[in-house]
């Protein structure tokens, strides 16, 4: 790479972490005169386009609906990224700073916030920004505060989980992921979450053949299987009387032959797990025990043998 390139391509990159992409497309441009063949060139052009391609259709959006456009766009920019045969990890690097930097500027301009629950979305989303920029004091701080106005929301839970793992809490972080996953797998975005603990275990469940949503139903099942979910707590009674109720639903619902067996059945065999803690935190008769795994037997076998092995 020629030092005119070299220099040009810093200029570029400084531009992309500011999150002013089409300012990063004019100088590169002007480099493509001197240097057309050169690859890093050409990988930081690609990601300038699509940034701004995304920018474009940020127009006339509220700080809301942008903020939340980017994090969607940042997935679409992996997908995008997985086809590239090459990677430039300094423009990667540069596009991941100024995509999170900006939103981060976006939600904050709504902190005033008044609707818990979208106030409690927004900190959420200001708190994932944050853990993947590496602020992590900053990310747990907006995701407690988050937890703090409108508590067991399982989207939280989760991302509050990763940022504990991340800081090396791993106790903290199992203890909120086997919550979050129990309350409502579907609403957690496994997308953004980074920490090693979880990414493994969505690997070995990923492993198994499961996707998309039946993915995310299954997720909690292998975490108690692989040892991972096994930081236990005692119920509640009004917990445990609801845990009772709505496995009584879900075998009623079981019955159907035309039920949705792809997330009732791994949500069935969840409650199954925390039903079983539950007796064993309470020195219940073993009776009461083993009348579950019988059902767990029943209902999966393979995950049956895994459970008491």
């Amino acid at each position: 790479m020629e030092i005119q390139t070299e220099t040009g391509l810093r200029d570029a990159l400084k531009y992309l972490e500011e999150g002013q992409p089409a300012q990063a497309q004019g100088v590169i441009s002007s480099l493509f005169e001197h240097e057309l063949d050169c690859k890093e060139l050409s990988y930081t052009n690609r990601c300038c386009i699509f940034w701004i391609d995304s920018t474009r259709r940020l127009k006339n959006l509220s700080d809301l609906e942008r903020g939340d456009r980017l994090l969607e766009d940042w997935k679409a920019f992996q997908l995008f990224l997985s086809r590239e045969k090459y990677t430039y990890e300094p423009a990667l690097y540069a596009v991941h700073k100024g995509f999170f930097s900006s939103a981060i500027k976006l939600y904050s301009n709504l902190l005033d916030e008044k609707d818990p629950s979208h106030r409690a979305e927004i900190l959420k989303n200001m708190g994932i920004c944050y853990k993947r920029l590496g602020d992590f004091e900053n990310a747990r701080n907006c995701l407690a505060e988050a937890n703090s106005i409108y508590p067991n929301q399982a989207s939280v839970l989760a991302q509050l989980a990763d940022c504990y793992s991340l800081c090396g809490e791993d106790r903290n972080g199992k203890v909120l992921f086997r919550e979050a996953f129990f309350l409502d797998p579907e609403k957690i975005d496994i997308d953004f979450l980074d920490s090693q603990l979880i990414k493994c275990l969505i690997s070995t469940t990923t492993e198994k053949g499961f996707t998309g949503k039946q993915l995310q139903y299954w997720i909690p099942i292998y975490g108690t299987l692989c040892g991972i979910f096994n930081i236990k707590r005692e119920l509640t009674p009004q917990e445990a009387a609801r845990l009772s109720r709505n496995i009584y639903e879900m075998e009623s619902e079981y019955k159907d032959p035309a039920c949705n067996t792809e997330t009732l059945v791994p949500r069935m065999l969840n409650s199954y797990f925390w039903l079983i803690d539950h007796y064993v935190l309470r020195h219940e008769n073993v009776n009461k025990i083993n009348e579950i795994l019988l059902r767990i037997k029943i209902l999966d076998s393979s995950v049956y043998n895994a459970f008491v092995d």
